[in-house]
């Protein structure tokens, strides 16, 4: 991504504080968000808010993209101007503009660029072409003010990886999912048992009630060398007893849910273990023993309460954002923008939609098929 300072813009002085408008339509949620920078790097949101198109995709139990462009076009303005007048804000108070440009639907990536650069350029402000796994990366700084180095998880339903977090625009891969990320495995066990979408606070739900012995489900990869992840062996083992079991009862589906799910978090707990040795491999010294979580995912309690105990044996601290800010939103992307302003880092308007943007572009294929970027 070309990152250079537009003469015709107003670019902050180096230390100044900011208030960044952050625009996110990379899925099926549409949402705006103002957030202010303070000369010491504090943050504080003043407006955020989101609208799910879940009602608009539920009849075809899963997102539809030419759907979900429709969506964003009809009410992406609405939430703009929302947003702003929560915050007290117009667009002569904003330091920059930011926009999701990747990865994501390439529908609604140009249609939050498009009204991103068009909002920056009438008020002369710079734009910001932000990575919306950054976004979910850089969250903590928001929520926790804490800065990097620290090892994150990212978990969501496009995406499963455990990245070393240097510094904003330092990222390091340390694993990946060789094929299904662990937000489609909760998805697709969810449709396989009859339950609504969205499937991980479904399944989420109906494990609550089950048995998580009944099963014993296989844990994907455990002891691996790697840190990378794989659920679809997982996902398979789920489908061959429910199929044994059909017709299923009510407690069938929450034992089979409450094994899935209590298999998904062990194979979690061990492939993020093995990164932590990993990365204080790596960091030396430096190792700072700070577990980040962040992405649809991390709004699971199970997954929280599995990850405090592996920290709590690590000597490690574990840091996970707000359930509302681990589901895509726009105050991510605002933060996100706010953290590159502050290092002068902005955007050409000719920034464009890359529905496939790695964090690590330099990240070495992981072994299998279907890897996600």
């Amino acid at each position: 991504m070309d990152r250079r300072n537009p003469v015709s813009v107003n670019v902050p002085p180096p230390g100044s504080p900011l208030i960044v408008l952050g625009i996110e339509t990379s899925c099926d949620e549409t949402a705006a968000a103002v957030v202010e920078r303070s000369a010491d790097g504090g943050g504080l949101i003043l407006a955020n808010v989101v609208r799910s198109q879940w009602d608009e995709h539920r009849r075809y139990g899963g997102v539809v993209p030419e759907i979900a462009a429709r969506a964003h076009v009809s009410c992406l303005d609405i939430l703009i101007a929302e947003a702003l007048s929560i915050s007290g804000k117009g667009l002569s108070d904003l330091s920059a503009v930011a926009a999701t440009a990747g990865p994501g639907l390439v529908g609604g990536l140009v249609i939050g660029m498009v009204t991103g650069k068009t909002l920056a350029m009438a008020a002369g402000r710079p734009f910001l072409a932000i990575n919306h796994l950054e976004a979910h990366a850089l969250t903590v700084g928001l929520t926790d003010g804490l800065r990097p180095p620290y090892l994150l998880l990212l978990v969501s339903g496009g995406h499963t990886q455990l990245l070393l977090v240097r510094g904003v625009g330092q990222y390091e891969r340390l694993g990946t999912t060789i094929d299904d990320a662990l937000g489609e495995a909760f998805d697709k066990t969810a449709k396989l048992l009859g339950l609504p979408q969205p499937g991980g606070p479904a399944v989420e739900r109906m494990a609550a009630g089950g048995d998580p012995r009944r099963f014993d489900f296989p844990r994907p990869l455990a002891g691996r060398a790697q840190a990378h992840f794989s659920f679809a062996g997982l996902k398979t083992a789920v489908r061959r007893r429910a199929m044994d079991l059909v017709p299923l009862s009510d407690v069938d589906i929450a034992d089979l849910c409450a094994s899935f799910q209590a298999a998904a978090m062990d194979a979690v707990a061990d492939r993020v273990g093995r990164a932590m040795e990993i990365a204080e491999d790596r960091l030396g010294a430096d190792a700072s023993r700070r577990l980040v979580v962040a992405g649809g995912v991390a709004a699971n309690k199970a997954l929280r309460t599995r990850l405090a105990d592996l920290v709590a044996g690590r000597g490690y601290t574990l840091h996970v954002p707000p359930a509302g800010l681990c589901t895509d939103n726009g105050a991510m992307i605002a933060w996100a923008g706010a953290e590159r302003l502050a290092l002068g880092q902005v955007d050409d308007l000719t920034a464009k939609a890359r529905p496939r943007w790695p964090l690590d572009e330099n990240a070495p294929p992981a072994i299998g098929a279907g890897v996600k970027a």
